[in-house]
């Protein structure tokens, strides 16, 4: 007996081994079911799919340089302004996010790894296969998708096979959120250490959760609105066809029901990110921790009820334009609270100004601009003089590149010696903050010139008049797009142990539990979880 008992304990300590060395080579990623590892998947994926969504832009800002036909026909100029969108919407700002999420949740709580491991290795997986998809639209008769990121029937039902390949993929990185959003909400609900209530965990544990509860509130809806666009294609139904007793308009209702919500799914993440940060640099606590949070749950909230706001041209009654219109005015309350209580942290602070401050205090004040377009189009008599010019394109941009991808900048800088073991060089950093900063309002600002004198969105052509503010955009546009690989090229030399040794807490001010474990983070951590005071 005695033998067999230690015969058991030899096997079980050998499986426990197994199980917690690093694997290595390619089995390491292909069959990754540590949160970190993941975590990086994630992030490469979606800087492959920003550079190209990115070289689609300049593209097309190419082609705007000058009035006139330069480079492509307008078939092929639909196709790359549509697909700059969906690569950049479902295969860049979101995966990014998720990668965000993989890495630092766990650490943030005090968790060992994420709730459902192999469904986390799962639902990364799929999306190379859905980028493929999309991306292979474009080897198809007919070209790829060119009805505009929305895919607004009646346009979509007339494309051809590039949109079914669209479709699948759009329904494939659906179902990788999905499972994504379960396991996050699963591992912050569950896994938190001991002493780690709701209301102590990082405010990025908070975005993030709610987050993942809108995600899977919304996508099945958009999931429903391309499958009728598919059986619509294929099936002979009629759901969007008007001559036969369907409505188009009914696809945007559908569409827009998930896209609000959507434009919070990619900004409430960033500001966990901004909400991190800030404290850390300011070397003060978050001014406001509980309204921030009542504030995000507030956003989430009032994300489903404004959704028409991006339909006042079609025609809906007076009354539905009012309830739409103050609906959107009050999303900027809870949204105000969040940029008056970052200021308030920062306010007689022990400022200092590295990368990710840097990056931070852009993002506020661009991001303010951005908010503040929002709620002029929000007022529906000016929506629908400015509704489908440039004057949209500058405000979402506004919202989601000076947004999104400014606090992805910020939280990767901040986070980066942690992941590495390795310090940046700061000098890079900066000149990346700076070239970005000015090229990105070069590009968008004079958009809202553009819009206000009556430019339409997703026009190959346009009148001589324009061609200034296209010239500054383009060459903004350009400026942009090469800043980024700076930005390559600082974490590469990270990654390849270049730089010097990031110590086990880099940043003075920095709080949470990230920062009791060495740098790099080890490849398992908290396997015996800290108690939280």
């Amino acid at each position: 007996m005695s033998i067999s008992n230690e015969n058991f304990t030899y096997k079980h300590n050998r499986f426990e081994m197994h199980h917690h060395e690093m694997p290595i080579g390619w089995k390491r990623w292909l069959l990754a079911t540590n949160h970190k590892d993941i975590g990086t998947m994630y992030l490469i994926f979606s800087f492959f799919m920003l550079l190209l969504g990115g070289s689609l832009a300049l593209l097309l800002r190419a082609e705007l340089f000058e009035p006139g036909l330069q480079f492509f026909q307008p078939e092929l100029f639909n196709q790359f302004t549509t697909m700059h969108g969906l690569i950049m919407v479902f295969g860049a700002i979101m995966p990014a996010f998720v990668g965000f999420a993989n890495w630092m949740i766990p650490m943030h709580i005090g968790a060992s790894d994420m709730a459902f491991a192999r469904m986390n290795n799962f639902s990364f997986w799929l999306l190379p296969v859905a980028g493929f998809m999309l991306i292979s639209s474009f080897l198809v008769p007919g070209g790829a998708p060119a009805a505009g990121w929305t895919l607004y029937a009646p346009l979509s039902i007339q494309m051809g096979p590039g949109m079914d390949l669209g479709i699948f993929a759009m329904h494939i990185m659906g179902a990788s959120s999905i499972m994504g959003a379960i396991n996050i909400i699963v591992t912050i609900l569950n896994m938190r250490a001991p002493g780690m209530t709701l209301m102590k965990m990082p405010l990025f544990c908070w975005t993030w959760l709610i987050t993942a509860f809108l995600l899977i509130a919304v996508l099945p809806v958009l999931a429903a609105a391309i499958t009728m666009i598919l059986t619509d294609r294929h099936f002979g139904t009629t759901f969007f066809n008007a001559s036969a007793g369907g409505d188009p308009v009914l696809y945007q209702h559908l569409f827009w029901f998930f896209g609000h919500p959507e434009v919070y799914i990619m900004i409430l993440p960033a500001f966990g990110i901004i909400s991190t940060i800030v404290p850390a640099f300011s070397r003060k606590k978050l001014f406001g921790y509980s309204s921030m949070v009542y504030a995000t749950a507030s956003i989430a909230v009032l994300s489903f009820i404004v959704w028409a706001h991006h339909m006042f041209t079609t025609g809906m009654p007076v009354i539905g334009e009012l309830y739409f219109m103050y609906a959107t005015m009050l999303i900027s309350i809870p949204t105000g609270v969040k940029v008056f209580n970052w200021v308030a942290t920062m306010w007689r602070g022990s400022m200092s100004f590295e990368t990710p401050m840097l990056f931070s205090i852009g993002f506020i004040f661009v991001f303010s601009i951005g908010g503040f377009t929002g709620l002029i189009l929000s007022a529906a008599p000016i929506d629908i003089q400015v509704h489908d010019t440039y004057y949209v394109v500058a405000h979402f941009h506004y919202v989601l590149v000076a947004g999104s991808l400014f606090a992805l900048f910020a939280g990767t800088y901040y986070w980066l010696p942690k992941w590495t073991g390795r310090m940046y060089k700061e000098s890079l950093g900066k000149f990346h903050f700076w070239s970005s900063l000015i090229s990105f309002n070069l590009t968008f600002f004079p958009m809202h010139f553009l819009g206000l004198a009556g430019m339409p969105r997703r026009y190959v052509d346009y009148a001589a008049q324009f061609t200034t503010f296209h010239q500054i955009s383009t060459i903004g546009a350009f400026l942009f797009g090469f800043s980024q690989l700076i930005f390559l090229y600082t974490v590469l030399r990270c990654y390849r142990q270049i730089g010097d040794i990031a110590s086990e807490k880099p940043w003075d001010g920095a709080d949470g539990l990230e920062w009791t474990v060495p740098s790099p983070a080890p490849f398992h951590t908290f396997e015996n979880p800290p108690f939280v005071k």
